[in-house]
């Protein structure tokens, strides 16, 4: 042991972050945190906490990648940055969760305040924006998934227990172990409750037996199971950040319950424009956030895309390989009959226009063949095997308001191409 004397403001260095994010919270009007705060001069309690000390500490955590209170509190005692900030001392992390969640409306504020003085000092350019996702496990387990029933079960056993909790013939308890059992009680009961609201939710977005067999977690109802990068599976939440290419800040951050990344990019550019008021002038995204829908809205926004196309060649193939459609007959191998508007299949029978679907920027035409001629032809169990009888359908897309999407080609002299993103001219591209 030691008994030293330590001087605080040598503990880091003059050019060192944490003085800047003091320096930069201290111009910040702070006056909505001092209006909750109780415990004031000439009041009985505890003194409180500076705002100033406990935003600074949070802003220095977070761009260190730190977001749990209580490792803040551990880094406290020992880390010449949070000592510089807090003065030796250690913040309980009760304290610090307790300021984040209280005043959660009033830190967006604040943050997004940040970004608009550092747009203005031009660290914000908004001139290229990059945007990507990642999973982020949630505090649940895999096993805490539960259906409909079991829910049930387990929230009418929390509602009782929350009655007994008040029942005076219960055992006697200490007043502090009392109010702890029923609070642990309530938390349970509301969990629950809730994940049969979020249960409700998932079953809407899914179909038939899917919605039937649909679960969520007890502890976690917000989570869903999700794809990760090592190709396990785990309960997560799908985190879309937006960073501005100048300078690497982030200036837009969102949580979404959907394992792709598909359709994530324009409530993305809404955040972005949200916090600054104006939109990126180009947007840099991976060949995952590429998709029909996503071009045409935001070519509708003035945003420039940069981003890959995705190749589905493969996951074609293997649809339909895993549909008993062997490669001799999948839509490549279908010639278009300008004359009549119609396609020929490999075996000579003939495929009719039978209708035609529009959505976001693009029209879906559908070929059909009669199901008389599949249920006799002798392909069918290569061609068909499981539509034989209502017959072979195929479907040519194109860009609508002509000219279609990059990569289409609108007379049809394109080569054979199953990916989305190349659907014009005569090649079809899918079957039912």
């Amino acid at each position: 042991m030691a008994w030293r004397t330590v001087d605080v403001e040598r503990l880091i260095g003059e050019d060192h972050p944490a003085r800047a994010i003091w320096e930069l919270v201290g111009k910040m009007d702070l006056s909505s945190f001092h209006q909750t705060i109780g415990a004031v001069e000439g009041v009985a309690g505890r003194p409180a906490l500076d705002p100033h000390l406990l935003i600074s500490v949070w802003i220095y955590a977070y761009s260190e990648g730190v977001s749990s209170a209580r490792e803040i509190t551990r880094r406290c005692e020992y880390d010449p940055a949070y000592q510089w900030l807090t003065g030796l001392e250690v913040i309980n992390y009760h304290s610090l969760s307790d300021f984040r969640v209280g005043h959660q409306a009033a830190l967006d504020e604040l943050f997004s305040g940040a970004l608009a003085l550092l747009s203005a000092e031009g660290l914000v350019t908004l001139e290229r924006v990059m945007h990507d996702g990642t999973k982020v496990k949630a505090c649940a387990g895999a096993d805490t998934f539960r259906r409909e029933e079991t829910l049930r079960t387990h929230l009418e056993m929390a509602r009782q227990q929350v009655q007994e909790m008040g029942d005076p013939g219960n055992e006697e308890l200490s007043q502090r172990v009392a109010q702890a059992r029923a609070r642990a009680a309530r938390e349970r009961q509301q969990r629950l409750e809730w994940a049969q609201q979020e249960l409700e939710k998932l079953r809407q977005s899914k179909k038939g037996e899917q919605a039937q067999e649909a679960r969520v977690s007890e502890t976690d109802p917000q989570a869903r199971i999700m794809k990760q990068g090592d190709g396990g599976f785990a309960p997560s939440y799908n985190v879309q950040v937006s960073t501005d290419a100048a300078q690497g800040i982030i200036v837009g951050v969102g949580v979404s319950q959907s394992g792709s990344d598909q359709g994530q990019l324009v409530p993305a550019l809404q955040k972005v424009e949200e916090n600054f008021q104006r939109r990126p002038e180009q947007a840099v995204v991976d060949a995952g956030f590429i998709s029909r829908e996503t071009i045409v809205e935001v070519d509708q926004q003035q945003v420039d895309l940069i981003g890959s196309m995705a190749d589905t060649r493969a996951q074609a193939a293997g649809q339909f390989a895993r549909r008993g459609v062997e490669a001799a007959f999948r839509p490549e191998a279908f010639t278009y009959q300008p004359e009549g508007n119609t396609y020929q299949c490999p075996a000579g029978k003939v495929l009719s226009y039978e209708k035609k679907v529009t959505g976001v920027g693009v029209i879906q035409h559908h070929y059909r063949a009669s199901g008389a001629d599949c249920a006799a032809c002798p392909f069918r169990e290569k061609c068909c095997p499981h539509s034989a009888r209502k017959g072979r359908m195929v479907v040519r897309a194109e860009g609508s308001g002509g000219g279609g999407l990059p990569g289409e080609d609108a007379n049809g002299s394109g080569e054979a191409n199953l990916s989305a993103t190349r659907a014009g001219g005569r090649v079809p591209l899918g079957l039912d």
